[in-house]
């Protein structure tokens, strides 16, 4: 096993979604509970054959109810590099069918909307849940205004995976693709590390329940998942930026010490570019920022090795827990 898996993805924890006394979707002849813990053992199983250097933790390993927010907060006690949480959809058309997997967001159409809606039910199961939730109505549009106040710095890495998962599903297993998604789900609201909620088919379709249902559909599902899983961690450590600003390449190219692999610390991932009176370009004057596609991001520093790296991400992270080590070659 490659080094940079060992230090790129060292604790995962997959959620199967629902339990005990919360069936989750009703399917003709299933439960939701019962297909996202077959395929969430079998997941988990194969990431410990491949990758026996990666701690595996399930939020539930039995028929048993877990709240929304242990759900997460086992993940964030284990100290998770990844959570993956699983579920199944359901629509009252039963011609519905494929598979989508989400990662945390405001910005839904109404098909996410009633995704989210269905999912965040589950805390009607809990006693005080209104109070638990601050109020939080899963059926109110108005509630999800919260999700639209996060800046998650996970936000590029959780659709890394999600991406690659669906890519699975589509090229290896032939299911229709519904694309990665964002949508307010409290089984990812508190999750401080990239997370996901893959849906992994309707059950009202009886097609794609039997599929789920079987030996084979859970064997491919979870293979599936295990594969980008794999693809992911041996990224994770070094993953190579593809492109930087014309600003961070004049830098580069002006100092001869620059050439080679450099690691840098990113401390956040926006929507919009930052002002120069940005908190953060005062207190990181060698601010570099990176402009993907609608995101920038942004990096405290260029670092000579992983160590010294490392070193300066343990003084980054009393302010900002959720940065993170990446690189890039020139």
């Amino acid at each position: 096993v490659c080094a940079r898996t060992k230090a790129g993805v060292r604790t995962v924890t997959i959620d199967a979604g629902h339990g005990g006394k919360d069936p989750g979707t009703l399917g003709p002849n299933s439960k939701e509970k019962d297909v996202t813990l077959a395929v969430a053992l079998r997941l988990g199983e194969k990431i410990r054959a491949k990758h026996p250097e990666v701690k595996v933790i399930f939020t539930r390993d039995k028929d048993e109810f877990i709240p929304l927010d242990e759900r997460s907060a086992i993940a964030n006690v284990a100290k998770s590099d990844l959570f993956i949480s699983i579920h199944c959809n359901s629509a009252s058309a039963t011609v519905a069918k494929g598979v989508e997997t989400f990662v945390m967001g405001w910005h839904m159409a109404e098909d996410q909307f009633e995704v989210a809606k269905r999912e965040n039910s589950v805390i009607t199961f809990e006693q005080d849940y209104s109070q638990k939730y601050n109020h939080f109505d899963p059926n109110s549009p108005e509630s999800y205004i919260i999700f639209s106040l996060m800046q998650n710095v996970f936000h590029d890495q959780s659709i890394e995976f999600a991406t690659l998962v669906q890519q699975n599903f589509v090229k290896k297993n032939n299911r229709f693709d519904r694309e990665v998604k964002q949508a307010g789900f409290l089984v990812l609201y508190k999750s401080s590390m990239p997370a996901v909620l893959i849906e992994l088919g309707f059950l009202s379709n009886r097609k794609e329940e039997s599929y789920l249902l079987s030996p084979k559909g859970q064997e491919e599902t979870a293979e599936a998942i295990a594969q980008a899983f794999d693809t992911y961690a041996k990224r994770r450590e070094v993953s190579l930026l593809e492109k930087v600003t014309s600003d961070s390449a004049r830098a580069d190219t002006a100092s001869p010490a620059a050439v080679g692999r450099r690691y840098l610390i990113q401390v956040a991932s926006v929507n919009e570019r930052i002002g120069s009176k940005h908190p953060l370009r005062r207190e990181f004057p060698n601010l570099i920022e990176l402009h993907e596609g609608k995101r920038y991001r942004y990096f405290t520093d260029r670092y000579g090795s992983y160590e010294e790296a490392k070193r300066n991400l343990q003084t980054v992270k009393e302010k900002y827990k959720d940065a993170f080590i990446t690189s890039f070659e020139d």
